[in-house]
């Protein structure tokens, strides 16, 4: 269970996060909704300890995140991964060294530069890519791959943390369509196969709905919903979005129109 209780941040005397308290139950799928700026990748890098909280607490299996210091912090990062919307990815090495990267808190900085890495590293980094469709891209540059597959590769890269929470910050909002379900399908394999809790930022509303089963809407740094897709309202997306609540569900309901137009022709087809 990760617990938060009343968490706080503030920027320059500016609150980002205002007393946000939740329990995120383990081998969940739970998206972070709202518009920018309403502090979702916030409270996701106070999670990760990227950013620290201002006041308030982070709890995870009795242990406070928020007192962890040196090897114990790394050691949350590790069993914390966090996928951002850049891949961050080094394009001029390949793909199987991105990935390996991920092991570097267990392997060592001087070996991972030396690039020495153990066998049974090499292999755990070719099971993670093959996972997600990508064992046969492992000897090349990560620059040659298109956006979709270096997100796939950033998420292989957590992978091999072994992470028991998974945090992905818009983790598609650069992304083509295509490509986009590709990375939500992978998201979805690793929560429901390996029963990784996963926190995902998301600005596509039908998106959250399609494949969350929980939903925190976020406004002005504080939660103003959390439930399941099914109960989240027009009247309470128009609270979270204001102005942009309709080009949301413009948005949403082009994408079910879609759907449902697509459906005659597969018949047909087949």
């Amino acid at each position: 269970m990760l617990t938060l209780h009343h968490l706080g941040k503030t920027f320059n005397g500016k609150p980002a996060l205002q007393d946000v308290s939740l329990d995120i139950a383990d081998g969940t799928f739970v998206g972070v909704i709202g518009r920018s700026g309403a502090g979702k990748s916030t409270l996701l890098r106070c999670i990760n300890r990227l950013v620290d909280p201002s006041h308030g607490r982070i709890a995870f299996d009795g242990t406070d995140i928020t007192r962890l210091r040196g090897k114990a912090l790394r050691d949350w990062r590790a069993s914390c991964g966090m996928i951002f919307q850049q891949f961050n990815l080094s394009g001029r090495l390949d793909v199987m060294t991105n990935v390996l990267m991920g092991r570097i808190n267990a392997i060592g900085l001087m070996r991972s530069l030396l690039e020495a890495w153990p066998e049974d590293e090499k292999m755990r980094a070719l099971r993670a890519l093959d996972q997600l469709d990508l064992a046969d891209f492992a000897g090349q540059r990560a620059e040659c791959l298109s956006g979709g597959q270096q997100q796939r590769v950033a998420i292989a890269r957590t992978l091999i943390q072994n992470p028991r929470i998974l945090l992905a910050d818009e983790p598609v909002a650069s992304l083509d369509p295509r490509n986009t379900q590709a990375v939500m399908d992978a998201l979805r394999d690793l929560n429901k196969v390996h029963g990784i809790t996963v926190l995902c930022n998301l600005h596509s509303l039908d998106l959250a709905r399609n494949y969350c089963s929980r939903l925190i809407g976020m406004k002005q740094g504080r939660v103003v919903f959390d439930g399941t897709p099914e109960a989240l309202t027009d009247d309470a997306i128009v609270d979270l979005y204001g102005l942009e609540a309709n080009d949301v569900l413009d948005v949403a309901e082009r994408a079910s129109g879609r759907a449902k137009t697509l459906t005659p022709a597969l018949e047909f087809a087949a």
